[in-house]
C-alpha cells in the first residue's frame, strides 16, 4: 500500500471513531468531549434540556438538545447520528421526578414503572439496559477523563489538622455505608458528629445544610460507592463545590483518590489555598 493510501486509510479509521455524550449539568461533559476529541473521536452530544450548558456546543462536533424526560427521543437521536458508544456525563437531579413539570415520554414512563425502587443505581441500570436494547454501549466515564482522576494525598498547601483528620476517618466509614445503601455519596461532619448526609438534594445542598449546623469548620467527605459502576454517577467535585464550602466556612474536602473526578484542578486548588480550605485525595 502506498504512503498516501495508508494515510487515507488511517484518516478514514479516525473518522469512524464516534462518541456520543448524554450531557447533564456541570463542566464534566465539556471535559470529556475535549479528551475524546484529543484521542481522535468525533463527538456528538445530546444535551439534556434544560440541564445541559449551551456552551457545550463549542467543544463538540455536533449537538442536539432533547428534553430530559424524552428517553425514546434521546436514543433515536443517538442512533440517527450513527453513534454506538456513549458516555453519560453531568448531573441529572433525581428531584426532577418529583417537583418538575417535565413530562416523561412513553418509553421513560415504562422504564419508571418497571423499577423495583427509584434508587440511583436502579434508575441508571435500567437506562443502561434501554440503551443496550438499541445497540448503544455505555462506556466508563473514566475512559475519557483520566486526567481528571483525583490523586492521593494532600493536594493543597495546607493539610487537615489532627482533629480534622479524625473527622475524615469518622465520616469516611459513614459515607461508604451511605453509598452501599445507595442513599448518597457525601457526608458533612464536625467534631466526629454528622451534620448532614446527602440524599436527593445533591452535594452542594448537603454542604449548605451541614455547614449551617456546623457553624464553621465543617469537614466534607465525598466517596464512590463500594459497588460503584464507573459508567455512571462517578463522584465529581469542582469549583462549584469549593464555592459552596467557602460560603459556609467549611475547612476540609476529602474525596476518594483514583475513584473520583476533580474538575479544573489547578484553579480549584489555587482558590482553596486562598480560602484556607484543605483538599485531600483519600482512600
Amino acid at each position: 500500500m502506498s504512503s498516501s493510501k495508508r494515510t487515507s486509510a488511517a484518516s478514514a479509521g479516525k473518522c469512524m471513531k464516534k462518541l456520543g455524550i448524554i450531557a447533564g449539568t456541570g463542566e464534566l461533559p465539556a471535559a470529556i468531549a475535549q479528551e475524546a476529541r484529543s484521542k481522535g473521536y468525533t463527538v456528538f452530544a445530546v444535551g439534556l434540556d434544560p440541564l445541559a450548558d449551551r456552551a457545550l456546543s463549542a467543544v463538540v462536533d455536533e449537538i442536539k438538545f432533547v428534553n430530559v424526560g424524552k428517553l425514546g427521543t434521546i436514543i433515536t437521536t443517538l442512533k440517527k447520528a450513527g453513534i454506538r458508544e456513549v458516555v453519560m456525563a453531568g448531573k441529572v437531579p433525581k428531584s426532577l421526578l418529583y417537583k418538575s413539570r417535565i413530562r416523561p415520554d412513553l418509553r421513560a414512563v415504562k422504564l419508571l414503572f418497571s423499577l423495583k425502587d427509584r434508587s440511583d443505581d436502579a434508575i441508571m441500570l435500567a437506562i443502561t439496559k434501554e440503551l443496550e436494547k438499541d445497540g448503544l454501549t455505555l462506556l466508563n466515564t473514566t475512559k475519557f477523563s483520566t486526567g481528571l482522576l483525583t490523586p492521593g494525598g494532600v493536594l493543597t498547601r495546607k493539610g487537615p489538622s489532627k482533629s480534622e483528620w479524625e473527622d475524615v476517618a469518622f465520616g469516611w466509614k459513614i459515607a461508604k455505608e451511605m453509598g452501599r445503601l445507595d442513599i448518597g455519596q457525601t457526608v458533612v461532619v464536625k467534631n466526629q458528629a454528622v451534620m448532614a448526609i446527602e440524599a436527593i438534594e445533591g452535594t452542594d445542598e448537603a454542604i449548605i445544610r451541614g455547614g449551617k449546623y456546623a457553624g464553621e469548620g465543617a469537614v466534607v467527605i465525598k466517596v464512590s460507592k463500594p459497588q460503584q459502576d464507573m459508567r455512571f454517577d462517578v463522584p465529581v467535585v469542582g469549583m462549584e463545590t469549593l464555592i459552596t464550602m467557602r460560603a459556609v466556612n467549611a475547612r476540609v474536602l476529602a474525596v476518594e483518590a483514583k475513584k473520583s473526578l476533580l474538575l479544573d484542578r489547578e484553579k480549584m486548588l489555587a482558590e482553596a489555598d486562598k480560602a484556607g480550605i484543605a483538599i485531600v485525595g483519600h482512600s
